[in-house]
């Protein structure tokens, strides 16, 4: 099972050990495109301030990010499973999982980023400030970099299994499975039983709790209609809304009155 995850805007500080190491990265055919973004990224930042502040579309108040990305190549690096904070990240609580479960997220759990373009929890990365949605004056949209970078690594890293895309909107757009895998794909959606409608909260955390739900329990659902059976046995109501076929990824719906 593969689970593709959104990043944070919020993160951790970065930690005080060894600065980023690309080469370590997981996904090394990234590292080429990996460079390119990180290149752009802090002489922008090193430049005029106010400039960088209006490319990444940081109000005053968070002028101070600039300064991290500044420091991208210097910053002591962390596991980015430390690094990404957020309700849904809040809702996994990678920290309280035992050792077993930490194991199967280390394995499983994909994290996407206009940076880096997808890095596992174990990856170490420094604290930054750089979405998807991005346009960098000498890369233009991150979205379209990460395309054919993405579509060349990602098929070998989904594997045979179930892939569960749990991404918003915009880092979804970075890499569209395909063919067969797109076949064995679950897109979820949550929705506020109520209202039927998205509601960012109860989308971002209970995104969190199906996902410790899974590498909790050790469930490895083997395709989509799986997984809708494991979630139902785990108490969540699942409606199909889409049953994938012919290259289109399943449509998952999961109902929430309220989440604690």
């Amino acid at each position: 099972m593969l689970v593709l995850l959104p990043p944070s805007e919020g993160k951790a500080a970065s930690g005080r050990g060894a600065p980023l190491k690309l080469e370590s990265l997981s996904l090394p055919g990234l590292t080429a495109a990996r460079e390119a973004v990180l290149a752009e990224l802090v002489e922008l930042c090193v430049g005029d301030e106010d400039k960088a502040r209006e490319v990444l579309g940081l109000s005053e108040g968070l002028r101070g990010e600039v300064a991290k990305n500044v420091n991208l190549l210097t910053a002591g690096a962390r596991p980015a499973g430390q690094v990404y904070t957020g309700v849904l990240y809040d809702a996994l609580d990678l920290a309280s999982l035992d050792a077993a479960a930490k194991k199967r997220a280390a394995r499983s759990l994909l994290v996407f980023s206009g940076l880096w373009g997808a890095v596992r929890i174990t990856d170490r990365i420094p604290s930054y400030r750089c979405s998807m949605g991005v346009k960098l004056p000498g890369l233009g949209a991150l979205g379209a970099h990460w395309r054919a970078p993405m579509a060349a690594v990602l098929p070998e890293v989904a594997g045979e299994g179930l892939v569960l895309d749990l991404r918003s909107a915009a880092y979804a757009g970075a890499w569209k499975p395909k063919g067969e895998v797109a076949g064995r794909t679950a897109t979820v959606r949550v929705l506020h039983a109520p209202t039927r409608k998205v509601v960012s909260h109860f989308n971002k955390a209970t995104k969190g709790r199906i996902v410790r739900s899974l590498v909790s329990g050790g469930a490895v659902p083997s395709g989509p209609g799986e997984l809708v059976e494991v979630l139902r046995e785990l108490g969540y109501v699942v409606e199909v809304a889409v049953a994938g076929r012919g290259g289109v990824a399943w449509g998952l719906d999961v109902l929430v009155d309220e989440v604690h």
